[in-house]
């Protein structure tokens, strides 16, 4: 008889592959696609035509380097020196990954022994905690507060979640609710992994991805958290290279060999064609990053102003924005099934993204050109009152 082994026993899904699924099976071009981190705005050029050239390569068309492409990782390794300030060896301390989030699950491979805790936000995104739960650590949920000019991280809840069994905190800018941490954040930060002696893993795919003029606080600047900082970047957000499937990590001498050891056992290798486009999407001069983040802030603003009256949250980065359907009456996957059947607009319903998370509805504003979120929230208010 069939019985679900016990890593997955607390591993939900993360909900965005039914919505998706529902709506690519509807095949209604009317529907509003608000519930995947997909983006419309191309990447790099340079990026493309790198990726056209490479296709035709043999030394593409190969398992080695086991670690990624040397040009890769001098350019990963140079994009991380350049935000944090500090100087990362490309040989030593950087290492490619097939995407973010497989980089992240190398890491927390490569650190955590079962029963470990790992701290991370209330909400995060569900493929983080799962990834977590699979590695056999323990989940440990600090709140975001919510309030009408944003999210606030709950530092004293924090100080109070560090416990002689933390061995890693994790931190994901702008995902999935558009915090972004201030200084003093940061610093809270700071003081329970000195405390702790635990590894800070930074998602950093959304880093730069903010709004209202804010700039980049990439932990490994704070003092004397470079060497328990590991940094795990992606060409998916950024560069807007989501099918390429890349990512890279960046951390402490002592802990890459580890993550690269697990990197070799668990995916191998990387997509060899897609690598040298990305490198060219890290080195250009002008990544079309600062064109798309006025886009995207654009429509983050219609969103909101469509979203006027009812229980939303401001987010400071990323690309999604959410909705307390409880505040509302009713559970996020009520709400987020009246929406797509009556209002033909596909969102998520956040269960499994944390312990408090589950009342929230995500609503993804980077894949939908502004005029077609024009009007949208009469229809969300007509539908949800």
């Amino acid at each position: 008889m069939f019985k679900r082994v016990s890593r997955l026993a607390q591993v939900p899904g993360i909900g965005v592959d039914r919505m998706g699924n529902a709506a690519d099976a509807a095949q209604d071009p009317e529907i509003l696609r608000l519930e995947n981190l997909d983006t419309d705005i191309p990447p790099p050029k340079i990026a493309i035509e790198i990726t056209r050239q490479g296709i035709d390569l043999d030394e593409n068309n190969s398992y080695l380097p086991f670690l990624g492409q040397d040009e890769l990782r001098k350019a990963a390794a140079k994009r991380v020196s350049r935000v944090s300030g500090t100087p990362y060896n490309w040989k030593t301390q950087c290492i490619i990954t097939a995407g973010g989030m497989s980089g992240i699950l190398n890491c927390l491979l490569a650190t955590l022994e079962p029963g470990d805790e790992v701290i991370v936000t209330d909400p995060t995104y569900a493929g983080i905690i799962n990834r977590i739960r699979m590695a056999g650590g323990i989940t440990v949920f600090v709140p975001l507060i919510p309030s009408s000019a944003g999210w606030r991280l709950d530092t004293e809840a924090l100080e109070r979640a560090a416990s002689p069994h933390t061995k890693m905190v994790v931190i994901s800018p702008g995902m999935p609710t558009g915090h972004v941490l201030t200084l003093t954040e940061w610093e809270a930060v700071a003081r329970v992994i000195h405390q702790t002696d635990a590894w800070l893993l930074y998602d950093a795919a959304m880093e730069r991805i903010l709004y209202d003029g804010r700039s980049v606080i990439h932990p490994a600047s704070l003092p004397h958290l470079k060497e328990r900082t590991i940094t795990v970047g992606a060409a998916s957000k950024e560069l807007r290279m989501i099918g390429w499937r890349v990512g890279w990590v960046v951390g402490p001498e002592n802990i890459m060999n580890d993550i690269g050891l697990v990197s070799i056992s668990n995916v191998v290798c990387q997509t060899g064609i897609s690598m040298a486009g990305v490198a060219a999407g890290l080195n250009a001069v002008d990544d079309g990053l600062e064109e798309a983040l006025q886009i995207w802030e654009q429509r983050r603003n219609t969103l909101l102003q469509e979203l006027e009256g009812l229980p939303v949250i401001p987010p400071h980065g990323g690309w999604s924005l959410l909705m307390d359907a409880e505040a509302l009456g009713m559970t996020s996957q009520e709400a987020t099934e009246k929406l797509f059947k009556e209002a033909k607009i596909a969102t998520t319903p956040m269960i499994g993204w944390g312990e408090t998370a589950a009342k929230y509805v995500r609503f993804v504003f980077s894949n939908e050109p502004q005029e077609r979120l024009l009007g949208m929230g009469g229809k969300i208010k007509d539908v949800l009152f």
